[in-house]
């Protein structure tokens, strides 16, 4: 079955700003470019949910910018429907572009404050939208925000953003990008911005929408708790410093986690219950300091803080992301990152265990 996305090894470069005359990174006297995203491949499947985590600065959002078309590939491709999108053209191109919309962060920010709730949702639906009366359109739009659960919607329509609360302001941003009848949703920290007490709702609303549309959603954060709430029936997908170093399903990756760094960020997760708190095992990082994408560490770029380093290929050797089944090896790069029974790890200790067809302690407690 054909993806409904694909990434092959995408990387993306961003040349860091110096002032003219002064040297480059160590003395060099070159431009110095950083890799935002590096060699990142991955498939997403239609209906699917995967979530991507990882702390500030990782590469995630950059990730769904380039999914979404909004910023190019330095290398690598990126496919829609089995096309790549750097070759599409003309009705090619306006299916993709329909096809693929994407939630920012901050919903005050990527909403126009001088246009009315009603003039946001109508400006698509009334370039893409076949039924172009502004009766239609208006009726159109109250159903959009019903589907949101802006209710009763005739109170909203005609209010600007500055009169709505965060939460609000989020739920007119995913109604616009429900406009066009999409296949797939980059929701980028989409809930990070709206008060705790109602993140819950807002991901629940998300989760209804992709089950009564049949939504395929990238859902970015740097919360691992709200991406195991919300991609629960789906995967999650770790990243750190660029790099995918962790993908699987997601009662896989939270009940039996590989890579260490997704191990550290469960063990941080805080818990409700004090008895589980107090004899929860928190581990410790070798060090605090995350390094510089402009001087990463050679070998596994998590070396320097990892809890578990073993030395040799840890400190040589960049590990690839490697897809597992049933405990053995089966296969690199994208092929089979897209599939439910896989998961895929970036780490040569990981990797071994699992080549030896040893069976994670954490999964051999919970059988």
């Amino acid at each position: 079955m054909t993806a409904l996305i694909r990434l092959e090894h995408v990387t993306r470069r961003f040349q860091v700003k110096r002032r003219p005359g002064t040297p480059g990174v160590l003395g060099t006297p070159s431009v110095p470019f950083i890799k935002a995203v590096d060699d990142v491949s991955l498939e997403i499947q239609e209906g699917e949910i995967l979530c991507v985590v990882g702390e500030s600065g990782c590469g995630k959002t950059t990730t769904g910018k380039m999914i979404a078309g909004l910023l190019k590939p330095s290398q690598g491709k990126i496919f829609y429907q089995g096309e790549d999108i750097t070759t599409l053209k003309d009705e090619s191109w306006k299916r993709y572009r329909l096809g693929v919309q994407m939630i920012h962060q901050d919903p005050y920010a990527s909403l126009n404050p001088t246009h009315s709730v009603y003039r946001t949702l109508a400006a698509p639906l009334k370039r893409h939208w076949p039924v172009g009366s502004e009766s239609a359109i208006r009726s159109r739009a109250r159903e959009l925000l019903e589907m949101v659960d802006l209710t009763p919607a005739s109170d909203f329509l005609d209010k600007y953003p500055h009169q709505l609360s965060g939460g609000q302001r989020q739920r007119v941003a995913v109604a616009r990008s429900l406009t066009v009848n999409p296949s797939f949703i980059v929701a980028d920290e989409a809930v990070s911005m709206v008060d705790v007490s109602i993140r819950i709702s807002l991901l629940n609303t998300l989760l209804r929408l992709k089950k009564e549309m049949g939504l395929a959603v990238l859902f970015i954060t740097h919360d691992l708790a709200l991406a195991k709430y919300f991609a629960w029936e789906g995967r999650i997908g770790v990243m750190y410093l660029g790099r995918l170093v962790e993908l699987a399903p997601a009662r896989q990756l939270v009940e039996a986690p590989q890579h260490p760094y997704t191990k550290v960020l469960l063990s941080a997760i805080p818990e409700a219950d004090p008895d589980v708190t107090r004899t929860k095992e928190h581990i410790q990082l070798r060090s605090m300091d995350v390094p510089s994408l402009l001087r990463l560490p050679s070998g596994c770029a998590f070396h320097p803080r990892c809890p578990f380093f073993e030395g040799g290929d840890c400190e040589t050797v960049v590990p690839q992301l490697t897809s597992f089944r049933d405990g053995g090896a089966e296969y690199s790069g994208a092929e089979g990152l897209g599939t439910a029974y896989s998961s895929a790890v970036a780490c040569h200790p990981a990797q071994r265990r699992r080549q030896a067809g040893l069976v994670n302690e954490t999964a051999a407690e919970a059988d």
